[in-house]
């Protein structure tokens, strides 16, 4: 069984102008971030979707580049960028293979991204983002809480889990019908090894992320 198709749905919300539309504002915890980095960082935006955070660190001055496996999505991406006169360098491909050179980015950021997959194609994600980040450079992104599963199960009921930690909903509408990985902290210390956690943050007061942890990683 494939794991890693949930780019599959986003294709087709990133290419329905009402559905997109609420991916098009950069989420405040990237900004927030994004100030905090030196000026003219090289930067990579995984799985960017339509661009939103890749578009706000080219607008602050960073050298950027974004991947992502859904075709539309760059597509718009390129369009926001050429009409903003911004450079933006767009890559189609899948996570646990990105086409750049080792230790050549600054920073990482993948926000609600790596969690679409198994452990298998999770950790080789993992590895990925290590191999091209320099030494002391970050990451920032998301993963799904085992809280969460509890609320998804309690949502809809049926889910099966097709590998460790990895469920899909069959009756889900969205992308939870896709493979979705969900860990407990430890995990998360474990897949990220080669890094050194700066913040692990479970967003349980946040209704908007509820069951989502946040992370900010150094990479050694």
């Amino acid at each position: 069984m494939k794991t890693d198709t949930a780019h599959e749905y986003w294709n087709g919300t990133w290419s329905d102008e009402e559905r997109r539309a609420k991916w098009e504002t950069p989420d405040p915890r990237i900004v927030a971030y994004a100030r905090s980095l030196p000026p003219n960082r090289r930067v990579l935006d995984l799985g960017c979707g339509v661009g939103r955070h890749a578009l706000y660190y080219a607008a602050a001055g960073h050298q950027v580049a974004a991947i992502d496996a859904a075709p539309d999505g760059l597509a718009e991406l390129d369009q926001a960028a050429a009409a903003a006169g911004l450079r933006v360098e767009t890559r189609l491909t899948k996570m646990d293979a990105l086409p750049f050179d080792d230790q050549s980015f600054d920073h990482v950021l993948s926000f609600n991204v790596i969690y679409h997959a198994d452990e298998e194609i999770l950790s080789r994600t993992i590895a990925e983002i290590h191999r091209v980040l320099r030494p002391g450079g970050s990451y920032q992104g998301t993963m799904l809480t085992h809280r969460g599963l509890a609320m998804t199960q309690a949502e809809l009921p049926g889910g099966r889990e097709v590998s460790r930690n990895t469920w899909v909903f069959e009756d889900d509408i969205g992308d939870k019908r896709h493979p979705h990985h969900f860990c407990r902290a430890a995990d998360i210390v474990r897949l990220f090894a080669g890094f050194e956690v700066m913040l692990l943050e479970d967003e349980v007061l946040d209704p908007d992320r509820d069951g989502h942890w946040h992370l900010i990683l150094e990479r050694v």
